[in-house]
């Protein structure tokens, strides 16, 4: 069976891998993440922010295992085309939301920025460099604030964006209009699961209704060129 349905992929623009690593490497990489953040998941009395932001950037030790994932590498092949993306060696940067405190205003619809300018600076446009990968580094349930996908919005957003590169704030109230009729899911599952997300995907937060923070690292891919229509791959293919 083959590690994601690129048949649903192309249609719903997203696609969940499960396990691309071990449970218990999920779980290490995120004790680490409670080093990182000064924080402890015994003491409840410190999680007094909705979202506290830490990183891997050097694809250390179970972040490595995860970056570094053969059945990862295999869904990206799928979706991308071997040779169409290249490997990221770490796991980026990482929201850790908690629960029973006030949420952070960052829950709108949106895209992520994928299209680099000469400026160094990074905005979104019709022709991405990315895909957005999610590592889900706790156990996600539908009240531990999983990301929420809209199912098919990839195609509205391609119809939407040409050549231009946008401010990706600018460009949220845009693809948060023309995708709203579409179906919500949520990017639910266990430590070492992963969503790949077409670039063109609209996705947000959501506050934290459970009982245990959620750890998950969020980054781009690069492809190897810009997506463009007509190309042979599965992303192409997926707003052809």
């Amino acid at each position: 069976m083959p590690i994601i349905d690129v048949d649903r992929f192309a249609a719903e623009g997203f696609a969940k891998v499960e396990a691309v690593v071990p449970r218990e490497v999920g779980d290490a990489a995120r004790a680490l993440l409670w080093e990182r953040i000064g924080l402890s998941p015994d003491d409840p009395s410190g999680w007094r922010q909705p979202v506290v932001w830490t990183s891997d950037l050097t694809g250390e030790g179970p972040f490595g295992q995860i970056a570094w994932s053969e059945r990862l590498g295999e869904a990206l092949d799928l979706v991308a085309g071997p040779g169409g993306w290249l490997p990221r060696g770490s796991l980026g940067n990482m929201p850790v939301r908690f629960p029973r405190v006030a949420p952070a205003d960052d829950r709108g619809w949106h895209i992520d920025a994928n299209t680099p300018r000469a400026d160094g600076s990074w905005g979104v446009s019709g022709r991405p460099h990315t895909l957005l990968l999610l590592v889900l580094l706790s156990d996600v349930g539908e009240h531990d604030a999983p990301t929420r996908v809209r199912a098919g919005s990839h195609r509205d957003v391609a119809a939407l964006l040409g050549e231009e590169v946008l401010d990706p704030m600018a460009a949220g109230p845009l693809v948060d209009a023309a995708s709203a009729h579409r179906p919500q899911v949520t990017a639910t599952g266990v430590p070492g699961d992963a969503y790949l997300l077409h670039p063109f995907t609209v996705h947000a937060a959501q506050e934290h209704l459970g009982a245990e923070p959620r750890f998950m690292s969020q980054a781009p891919v690069m492809l190897a060129g810009p997506l463009a229509p007509g190309g042979p791959s599965v992303l192409s293919r997926a707003v052809a």
